[in-house]
């Protein structure tokens, strides 16, 4: 079984989704290094990329799934 799902929209998207929960995290570092408090904002739009990511992984997984029976 491979870990990524196949190509297609949902790989896509899952894709994009990390690579924004990647992007936030290092944008929440740097805020919180300069002392700045805007950084609750970027923990907050990680999580919930996290979350999509997770969502649009299992989505495929699912579809593979069902592709297959």
């Amino acid at each position: 079984m491979p870990p990524l799902p196949p190509p297609g929209p949902a790989r896509r998207l899952a894709l994009y989704a990390l690579v924004v929960c990647l992007l936030a995290i290092t944008a929440a570092v740097v805020s919180f290094a300069r002392g700045s408090w805007l950084g609750v904002v970027w923990v907050l739009m990680a999580g919930l990329s996290s979350n999509m990511a997770w969502y649009y992984v299992r989505r495929a997984k699912l579809e593979r799934q069902s592709a297959t029976s």
